[in-house]
């Protein structure tokens, strides 16, 4: 097992490289385009076959031009917007579930790999530089209490922005402390969604 994370400072973007390093396998989740060569370094250190692309979410219309064309590049298959018919996905010996989890955006997808669940932007509610309030708050709130909550209380959560906030946590912690979500009913969140100033 291989696991990298790279932390953009200027805009808190997190990416994330896990590979199988006896079968030579990795994926990439939330790759940004800037990081491109990067990621192609370390790749090649290891000689690994990039197997997935994975996209928790897509401001894709807030990237430039350059970005884009440095994302295309990448040369293998992309999950982003809709899980897998079965649900899960295989590179060397590793699994990983794909979770619906819309709400910080229409389509979201969670991702589950062994005991860390990759979840982009679906804690930050007001806090995404490209998304300040949920596209979808009544599915968000699903999301989080139904997807993210139920699973084991040590699992890893990992983000895909940090710029004022930690870049991984847990589900214990964001259960009790979340301070949109812990105490808080779902009218009681829909309401304080719903008083955010307009995006």
């Amino acid at each position: 097992m291989y696991f990298r994370l790279l932390h953009d400072e200027a805009s808190g973007a997190m990416s994330y490289l896990l590979a199988d390093l006896d079968a030579r396998e990795a994926v990439l989740v939330d790759p940004r385009g800037a990081d491109v060569a990067v990621l192609r370094a370390m790749l090649a250190e290891h000689r690994l076959r990039l197997r997935w692309v994975l996209r928790t979410h897509a401001h894709d219309a807030a990237l430039p031009e350059a970005e884009r064309l440095a994302l295309a590049t990448l040369d293998a298959p992309w999950v982003q917007g809709r899980p897998l018919p079965d649900g899960s996905l295989t590179f060397g010996g590793e699994v990983v579930r794909t979770l619906a989890t819309p709400g910080h955006t229409a389509h979201c997808l969670s991702f589950l790999w062994r005991d860390r669940l990759f979840c982009g932007g679906l804690l930050a509610v007001d806090a995404c530089p490209f998304q300040p309030r949920p596209a979808v708050p009544e599915a968000l709130w699903d999301s989080v209490t139904r997807e993210v909550f139920t699973l084991p209380a040590e699992t890893l959560l990992f983000c895909g922005h940090a710029r004022a906030s930690r870049a991984v946590s847990q589900v214990h912690e964001q259960r009790r402390t979340h301070p949109w979500f812990a105490g808080a009913g779902r009218d009681e969140f829909l309401a304080r969604v719903a008083a955010l100033p307009p995006a």
